[in-house]
């Protein structure tokens, strides 16, 4: 079944403001399996063939997308198209695009000038239309990604600019990673990418493993099992304390104590060898199949040194904490080979994105976890996960976060990103510096926070929504072109997916500038073709009739009339009304 964002791109492919249509046809009804092929052959215009000739408007997503791209021209370059679509945030290597990037190094083979002609492009981009039409039409979760990375770069120097703080020393192993290592990585549910510093180096997860393999418990066994062993309250004590909670059981699973017991919990019945190899294959499904290793040195290095996590597993063996019939010196072994499992911020991005993303792995399209463990999950890494910090973190950043000694701090912004923040040193209470400082400069900037939403709270930027500029100049164009009569132009933003109803700030739409113009031909674009209200009323209360009538263009009042007999309006709801409005640019600035 295709993910939630492609069933709504779909949908959203059919609004009025395409003005397109399914036929009326059942052998052409989308299945899941084939949504995108079926949607393809089935989208068509309203209007007979000679109309649909002269209005120009083409049937396929394919077209739209090439005259998205093209910008008027009859072929494009191939470097054009991966420059195009790296701005939208996706990237080449992604594997939901695998077959469109092979279809295009076979096609560059048979061309002599690196570009492509509308027959070759659809060649190339059908197999994965639908995502490609979702990211030209900035229908992603985050539309403007290039203006947004931008800010995401000043944050990223700002705080490289930090120092103190010191690498964790008590793993060995730990201890020979560089202070200088900054890395920042993200990806959104929508799979858009974003990279800076030394997001290729590898790192072990540490305590990042503990939110992983607690949803992987609860996916597991569910809620109520897991929490028969487990508590769900912060300690408010050190991550290592021996401590449990009135009940004799750990407080959370994101303190050492209540990891140890999660990790009795994988599957159990099993072997370390098959209990690992199952961790480790759900990891690298969380992370869409990018890298995830494990560092033996760190393992050997760790359980050399892990005296106190011995003692609290036989604390906890004492308090008969494990499910009965477990090996505890076993599962310690286990829990230090989960904590020294070895990620890129990349792949760990990827593992945070599918936490915000439900479930979904955001590039394969895969269900991972079900919605129980990502819920609980993020809940108790918003309460529990950022050590003796976790409540200030709560306040100032407001956002679900694990952090770890080496570095990591794994941040999720539910139904938008995940993001992997990694640098070595640490502050006093065992998390990084820099890791820190840019979570919560990323939260004073955009309304990440998971209150900032609130009516009347502060303005921040929110990315989610595309910006009032793009709109402005968008409506600019689209008169402009209706003044000069160009249907061309029109074509093209019609293709685009433009809103062909867009006001100016006296209301006046494209149909009332070609009435005044007498452009006959754009008239009968934008009605047969784009099937725009003929009645629209400017903010003097003129319709494009009046203005036709007005300016003595009698052809213009012909097709006007001939239009409006057939034209049926749709119901005027308070929602109708708002969205008019708000296509002022009136209400835009």
């Amino acid at each position: 079944m295709l993910p939630f964002r492609f069933s709504w791109a779909i949908r959203e492919f059919c609004k009025p403001n395409l003005r397109l249509v399914w036929k009326n046809n059942s052998d052409h009804t989308a299945t899941a399996g084939g949504c995108a092929s079926s949607y393809r052959r089935s989208l068509c215009t309203q209007t007979d063939a000679s109309n649909e000739k002269k209005a120009g408007i083409l049937p396929s997503l394919e077209d739209l997308l090439f005259y998205t791209i093209a910008e008027g021209q009859e072929k494009i370059p191939a470097h054009k198209f991966t420059t195009a679509l790296k701005a939208t945030g996706l990237r080449t290597g992604d594997p939901r695009l695998r077959e469109c990037m092979e279809m295009l190094k076979v096609t560059l083979k048979t061309t002599t000038d690196g570009a492509l002609d509308r027959h070759l492009f659809k060649k190339c981009v059908q197999s994965n239309i639908v995502l490609l039409t979702q990211a030209f039409r900035k229908k992603f979760v985050i539309p403007d990604f290039q203006s947004f990375t931008s800010h995401i770069d000043q944050i990223y120097e700002s705080a490289k600019s930090m120092s103190g703080g010191q690498v964790a020393d008590y793993i060995p192993q730990l201890a020979k990673f560089s202070p200088n290592l900054w890395a920042v990585s993200l990806c959104t549910v929508d799979g858009q990418r974003y990279t800076a510093g030394d997001t290729k180096v590898p790192f072990c997860l540490q305590s990042c493993v503990k939110p992983l393999k607690y949803a992987i418990a609860v996916h597991d066994h569910g809620t109520e099992y897991v929490h028969r062993f487990i508590g769900k309250e912060p300690s408010g004590l050190r991550f290592n304390k021996l401590f449990l909670d009135e009940d004799d059981k750990p407080h959370n699973p994101m303190v050492n104590a209540g990891a140890i017991v999660c990790t009795s919990l994988l599957k159990q019945g099993g072997g370390n060898a098959e209990k690992f190899d199952y961790v480790m294959n759900f990891m690298k499904k969380l992370a869409g199949n990018e890298y995830v290793g494990f560092s033996n040195a760190t393992f050997q290095s760790e359980r050399l040194s892990g005296d106190r996590n011995f003692a609290i597993g036989y604390y906890l063996k004492e308090k008969k904490c494990f499910p009965e019939g477990t090996d505890m010196i076993s599962i310690l072994d286990l829990y230090f080979q989960l904590c020294s499992i070895e990620v890129t911020c990349e792949s760990a991005s990827v593992m945070a994105a599918t936490l915000a993303n439900g479930g979904f792995c955001p590039i394969t399209g895969e269900r991972v976890l079900n919605p129980e463990a990502v819920r609980d999950t993020l809940s108790l890494m918003h309460s529990c996960g950022m050590y003796d910090f976790s409540g200030q973190f709560a306040f100032h950043v407001g956002l679900p976060a694990k952090s770890g000694v080496a570095g990591g701090i794994l941040l999720v912004v539910p139904n938008v990103m995940g993001i992997m923040c990694w640098s070595p040193p640490l502050d006093k209470l065992g998390n990084s510096v820099r890791g820190i400082q840019f979570c919560t400069d990323l939260v004073q900037l955009f309304n990440f926070h998971n209150y900032d939403n609130l009516r009347h709270f502060a303005k921040k930027l929110d990315p989610r929504r595309e910006g009032g500029e793009q709109r402005v100049k968008s409506v600019i164009n689209l008169l402009f072109a209706a003044y000069t009569g160009d249907v061309s132009a029109l074509r093209r933003f019609a293709l685009s997916s433009m809103d062909m109803e867009q006001r100016d700030y006296d209301s006046r739409t494209a149909l009332h500038v070609a009435a005044a113009e007498g452009h006959a031909e754009v008239v009968r674009f934008l009605l047969e073709a784009c099937k725009v209200n003929p009645v629209p009323k400017d903010r003097w209360g003129n319709t494009p009739m009046e203005e036709a009538i007005h300016f003595g263009h009698h052809d213009v009042v012909t097709i006007l009339k001939d239009y409006h007999n057939t034209y049926s309006p749709k119901e005027s709801t308070a929602d109708t009304e708002k969205e008019t409005a708000e296509k002022n640019l009136d209400g835009l600035l």
